[in-house]
């Protein structure tokens, strides 16, 4: 076809015989139909219902449990895994700014309500700045560590691909309301 020359020793196919079989013959239509055939909704809902409930109930439980013990079997995907941990435990044995972010907002804000009464609006000026400065030096920090840990894993996990959100975030949270709970105590430093 289209100027090529058939050769005259075409090679023979062989056919391989198929390795083993499924053991059984093939259902008919209809087996396979009624086989897959249910009801949209069971002949007790409600028994249904309180049951799917109270399996959710336990998983709940499990996974709040896990959260607290760091028990990785149960722990949402979010926090599951060995890079997961490795970052939790770099956080968790850090000194960080953000833990106490959320207080020293609170009583700069109020010092800040006071002031404007008080004192006078350059004081309030100043205030406002000081909340500024606390912030961005908050912030900084917590980027400044997510990178250290990021060259951390590289070493050791050769990839730290979606990681620095994790270790800011973990950065940015007071220490008794993370979770899973802190595992390490500060200063000891993962392996």
């Amino acid at each position: 076809m289209f100027g090529r020359k058939k050769s005259a020793e075409a090679a023979p196919v062989e056919e391989t015989p198929l390795l083993g079989g499924k053991g059984r013959p093939t259902p008919s239509r209809k087996e396979a139909e009624a086989r897959n055939r249910s009801p949209l909704i069971s002949a007790d809902p409600k028994a249904d219902k309180r049951a799917a409930r109270e399996a959710a109930r336990i998983e709940r439980m499990k996974v709040n449990e896990a959260l607290v013990t760091g028990d990785e079997q149960h722990l949402p995907a979010a926090h599951r895994g060995p890079v997961r941990r490795y970052i939790r435990d770099s956080v968790d044995a850090r000194f960080m700014l953000g833990e106490w972010f959320f207080p020293l907002t609170l009583v700069i804000v109020l010092v800040l309500l006071v002031a404007q009464s008080v004192l006078s609006p350059e004081a309030g000026v100043l205030i406002l700045i000081a909340l500024y400065v606390v912030v961005l030096a908050t912030l900084a920090h917590a980027v400044w560590v997510s990178f250290a840990i990021k060259k951390e894993l590289i070493k050791k996990f050769g990839s730290a691909r979606g990681t620095h959100m994790y270790a800011v975030g973990r950065a940015m949270q007071m220490r008794r309301m993370r979770l899973p709970k802190p595992q390490v105590k500060r200063g000891e430093f993962p392996h």
